[in-house]
């Protein structure tokens, strides 16, 4: 296993730790004009798998200086219910935005409730009306995820006017949202999923190459071309012959960096940057309920 001091590791803390900073200024300017709501994350059922985001999400929000309150719903409640407390929220000027942790309970329609939730209270950047804004080039409140990999991107220096990406993986919440961010950032992009014939022949002729899909190992070294950035967003658990547990990509990282100059680790590459794009979706939907005279001066 190669060190991990290896420099074509492109580490998530550092940009993680540029972003927070960014953030905390913000929100001390913002103060000087208007107290901060606080985010609401709402757990629906008993998911004790999430616990660890909604607390990482905590520490973020305590680091920046912006209140954060845990809601755990009983999963007796109704669609109906969930819906209207969602709405609710969206009235209340004590609640800057909100969360919605998955998974939720079976007979909850998530994209039902992510619906309800306004546009400038959506932090996650997931509702439809949110995910509709990127086609339009606005940036602003994009899904978390999808935006951590496209600021990865910038990490490597690379310019993006005019970039060969490719994008492996097309899901509503990570693949199509990047894809279209890059789009907008100047890149031209090309978006392999599970019908494409030859994933490599794609991947070959590629600046970058973002994967999200969940499968481990699905990129080798020889799908990469000479000096490409890879970056690795699958998180996949998997346990080896004498039982170990440990997570991993959808990136053979020992073979991709024997051809490319830059690779993301799974853990510590786009996840933690993730937890910091929340956190500026945050501020930025303060300062755009502030403009559009939601909160008075």
């Amino acid at each position: 296993m190669r060190a991990m001091e290896d420099h074509r590791l492109l580490k998530g803390a550092p940009v993680r730790a540029r972003i927070l900073d960014e953030v905390r200024e913000r929100v001390a300017a913002a103060e000087r004009k208007h107290a901060l709501g606080r985010i609401v994350s709402i757990c629906i059922g008993d998911h004790s798998e999430v616990q660890v985001y909604i607390r990482g999400q905590a520490r973020a929000a305590e680091s920046v200086g912006i209140p954060f309150e845990q809601l755990n719903w009983s999963g007796a409640r109704t669609q109906a219910e969930c819906k209207a407390r969602l709405v609710a929220m969206n009235d209340d000027p004590d609640v800057l935005g909100v969360i919605l942790q998955r998974p939720v309970m079976d007979h909850i329609n998530v994209r039902s409730l992510q619906s309800a939730i306004h546009p400038l209270k959506d932090l996650e950047g997931m509702s439809p009306a949110s995910i509709g804004s990127i086609v339009y080039n606005d940036l602003a409140l994009a899904p978390c995820t999808a935006a951590a990999s496209v600021e990865m991107i910038k990490a490597t220096g690379l310019p993006m006017d005019g970039l060969e990406v490719v994008m492996i993986g097309h899901s509503e919440i990570v693949g199509k949202p990047a894809a279209m961010m890059l789009m907008a950032e100047g890149a031209t992009v090309t978006v392999c999923h599970h019908m494409t014939r030859s994933v490599a022949a794609h991947t070959r002729r590629a600046d970058v190459v973002l994967v999200a899909v969940g499968k481990p190992g699905l990129l080798h070294g020889d799908m990469i071309k000479p000096g490409a950035a890879v970056i690795d967003i699958g998180i996949n658990q998997i346990t080896d012959q004498d039982g170990n547990t440990r997570i991993v990509g959808d990136a053979d990282t020992e073979s991709v960096l024997e051809h490319a100059s830059w690779v993301t680790p799974v853990p510590g590459g786009v996840g933690p940057v993730t937890v910091a794009m929340l956190m500026r979706n945050a501020i930025t939907a303060h300062e755009r309920q502030f403009e559009v005279g939601w909160l008075d001066d």
